[in-house]
């Protein structure tokens, strides 16, 4: 508990809105992303190629968009003017898509103006960073509570998004996360800092040329990269595996989603207490293994009970790997936040593009079993590679 008592004590006004920031963006984020390929299937008419190709456009623009945003971000400009202009550019692509039906507007101007609103994320976190640093907070446990806000929204989010979706109409849940989305700009327009920018020491810059051109920082990318390749072909194949191989409800799928997202957040928190201790490395390859459990009792194990115990080991490996990794991205490259922080979010957007691939790919020639297996070798590669990175 003294440890509870003691950042109870750390929250100030600012920290507590940037968690009610990160909550907010993120229960906007989680009404728009599960529905999306019932919307485009349902209400835009698209056929299943076209939906696919949708999330790849979107995550490829996605990339492309955050690394330019991000590289500005870390060399001039308010980081916190740039998060007002990402929120501002989430309720014009709620909006639209609240509005609109025509999939050739959305696959352009639709992921142009999600690609913009999707970088607001990485920046919330690279500004707290920074704020955390000028006034000497401590960073990892606040991020980990920052980060576990994202995990609550994602309880709350998606059982929302389809109850609005299927009751009330896919105008009504878009339209409330364009307004989610415009409180949060309010929000950070009234609550948030700018952190002016500190000129680098001439052994801070040359730290700075490292980033890319850093084998662990490569390394690393390749790692969170195939950790969130496996994530998204568990959850994109999970619903469909249960129904069609296993005789399980569907809404089992949601079930397990849900409880997965619950236990992440108390293993966000734990691992932000005891990182120091630990250490990033062994943190990261602890949750690592995890997952290398997890994807190994998928294949053995099957019943209804069995699948809900394994989410233990799924929260705990995504609960550190999305509060940790971060961090050590942005210890790896230091005095580039916006730069570390938008890298360990494009390799989840990377992991994306993979998972689709693969899993459509696997499933059609292969059945679904076999996801599962080539999901637990990619585990393990993971593994290897995170065990070679340096601690910070």
């Amino acid at each position: 508990m003294h440890w509870l008592i003691t950042m109870g004590r750390r929250l100030n006004g600012v920290y507590a809105a940037f968690m009610l920031v990160a909550f907010m963006v993120g229960v906007a984020g989680a009404l728009q992303m599960p529905t999306l390929s019932l919307f485009l299937s349902r209400e835009v008419n698209a056929a299943p190629f076209w939906v696919g190709l949708f999330y790849t456009v979107n995550a490829v623009a996605g990339i492309a968009i955050s690394f330019a945003l991000a590289k500005r971000s870390d060399s001039r400009g308010d980081r916190r003017r740039l998060i007002l202009f990402c929120c501002l550019m989430a309720v014009a692509n709620a909006l639209l898509f609240a509005f609109n039906r025509h999939y050739l507007t959305l696959i352009t101007c639709g992921v142009l103006l999600a690609s913009l609103a999707n970088t607001a994320m990485p920046q919330l976190f690279a500004l707290a960073r920074e704020y955390a640093d000028s006034s000497a907070r401590e960073v990892v446990m606040f991020s980990s509570i920052m980060r576990a806000q994202l995990s609550l929204a994602w309880v709350i989010g998606p059982p929302l998004a389809f109850t609005l979706a299927l009751h009330y109409g896919f105008t009504v849940m878009f339209s409330i996360a364009a307004g989610i989305f415009l409180l949060s700009l309010l929000l950070i327009f009234f609550a948030l800092p700018s952190v002016p920018r500190v000129a680098p020491s001439p052994e801070a810059a040359l730290l700075q040329t490292g980033g890319w051109h850093d084998a662990n920082v490569r390394m690393l990318f390749a790692a969170s990269t195939l950790m969130w390749t496996c994530n998204t072909m568990y959850i994109i194949d999970m619903p469909l595996w249960i129904g069609s191989d296993l005789g399980l409800p569907d809404t089992l799928a949601g079930l397990l989603m849900g409880t997965a997202a619950g236990l992440e957040i108390p293993a966000m928190i734990l691992a932000g207490y005891y990182v120091k201790r630990i250490g990033k490395r062994r943190m990261m390859v602890t949750a690592v293994c995890a997952g290398v459990l997890f994807y190994a009792g998928l294949i053995l194990f099957h019943s209804r009970e069995a699948l809900l115990v394994l989410q233990l080991f799924n929260a705990v490996f995504i609960g550190i790997v999305a509060g940790i990794g971060m961090l050590w991205f942005q210890d790896l490259m230091p005095g580039r936040a916006g730069a570390a922080t938008t890298l360990f979010t494009n390799s989840i957007s990377t992991g994306v593009i993979l998972a689709g691939v693969l899993q459509g790919a696997l499933s059609q020639s292969f059945g679904h079993a076999s996801v599962y297996w080539v999901i637990a070798a990619i585990s393990l590669l993971a593994l290897g590679l995170t065990a070679r990175v340096r601690d910070v």
